[in-house]
């Protein structure tokens, strides 16, 4: 298809339909957002991306197909202008998007989050005028770009750990006026220089809260982030940093998940065959099935986080109908067998990892199934404990001393 002389034209009545149907969205939006998506040209932030062709080859991989405005300019515009995350690079490598090919496989690293979730990051965040502002992930820019639209560009700090993509969210971000501070910087770690903030938030996951993010934030200030792990058990939560550096806060309901921040992936842990050989012969009846943990349901989305806390080192993948749980750092595991209708467990090693996961889910069971707002989150000296009235608290990763 030609390229028209002017894509901003096509853009306008694309941007109004999506700008309707976030305002007709179950979660309200301030209309003050509505009002930056309605102006903000989210195309320009993104000349290329990837999307799913819908089925996978031989080997079991998702083909991802790029879609650029030479490509097929249709069904970029389109795409641009949909509640939809747009993946926009793998496995850390920049696309050349003059020569992109499908891809088959491969991690996604960085993407254009779905607009009504962005409105909903800032909005959960309480961000309003006069705020100053740190942004950990910049991206492609599109949300900073909401941000400097409902804000002052110059109260608005972003970084990103890849300069590649700074580099290109500048070049989109300046090229539609918005200045905002950006630097290539470690969201764990913050950025000291344009500190202290009103606001910090997180547009990737963490395992823990990051110390630095409190440290620069002012009292009274909130901290928005995703926790997750590497049973890819995700929360998000709402902390109010205190005088003293200390803060706490309520998880969020939802089920919303960010990328992992680099550091902060699972690693590689080899051929769980090789993990089961040392487990006992002698397997016990589980009295709770991974499916709890698995199902397409908001809870276990819940679920696999808080098992997350009670085995924060754990990942979990199923190989010919075993589950198989891994801890690289402890070096215990497990496995799960269906036999006649019920689970088959050995577990081996200084942590008995799918005992810790059944304890945790007893004690959500008898506190009547909690939801993700009914748990407390308190940050201090001595650690980051996940709480509820009627369960035993659960560390964080980084208070596990175990």
């Amino acid at each position: 298809m030609a390229m028209p002389a002017d894509p901003e034209n096509d853009a306008v009545p694309l941007r109004a339909a999506m700008v309707n149907a976030l305002a007709r969205n179950d979660v309200p939006v301030d209309p003050a957002w509505l009002a930056a998506v309605e102006a903000v040209p989210r195309h320009r932030f993104v000349p290329g991306f990837y999307l799913p062709v819908g089925r996978r080859d031989v080997e079991g991989l998702t083909a991802w197909e790029p879609v650029t405005a030479e490509l097929d300019y249709g069904r970029w515009l389109a795409a641009a202008y949909s509640d939809t995350t747009l993946i926009t690079q793998f496995d850390g490598e920049e696309p050349d998007w003059q020569a992109a090919a499908v891809r088959r496989g491969g991690a996604p690293t960085s993407s254009s989050t779905l607009p009504s979730l962005v409105v909903r990051m800032w909005s959960d965040a309480e961000v309003a005028e006069g705020h100053t502002l740190l942004e950990i992930g910049t991206g492609t820019g599109y949300s900073t770009a909401l941000a400097c639209e409902r804000l002052d560009s110059g109260d608005i700090t972003s970084i990103e750990v890849d300069p590649r993509r700074l580099e290109a969210a500048a070049d989109a971000l300046y090229g539609c006026s918005y200045t905002p501070t950006l630097a290539v910087a470690d969201g764990l770690y913050g950025y000291w220089p344009e500190a202290r903030f009103d606001r910090v938030v997180a547009a990737c996951s963490f395992r823990a809260v990051p110390p630095a993010l409190l440290a620069q934030t002012r009292p009274g200030g909130k901290v928005l982030l995703t926790l997750s792990g590497w049973l890819y058990g995700y929360a998000r939560v709402l902390l109010t940093v205190a005088g003293d550096g200390t803060a706490e806060g309520a998880l969020l309901p939802g089920t919303v998940s960010f990328m992992a921040a680099r550091p902060h992936a699972a690693p590689a842990f080899g051929n769980p065959a090789h993990w089961a050989a040392g487990l006992p012969d002698k397997p016990r009846t589980a009295r709770h099935g991974p499916e709890r943990l698995a199902a397409a349901t908001e809870e276990a989305f819940h679920l696999r986080f808080l098992a997350q806390c009670a085995v924060p080192d754990a990942q979990m993948v199923t190989v010919d109908e075993v589950v198989y749980l891994v801890d690289v750092v402890r070096g215990s595991a497990a496995t799960l067998t269906p036999l006649d209708g019920e689970w088959h467990v050995r577990e081996g090693g200084p942590v008995r990892l799918w005992e810790r996961v059944e304890s945790v889910l007893d004690a959500f069971d008898a506190a009547g199934r909690p939801g993700p707002d009914a748990f407390s989150l308190r940050v201090c000296d001595e650690g980051q404990r996940l709480s509820h009235p009627n369960m035993p608290g659960l560390l964080l990763p980084s208070a596990v001393t175990d």
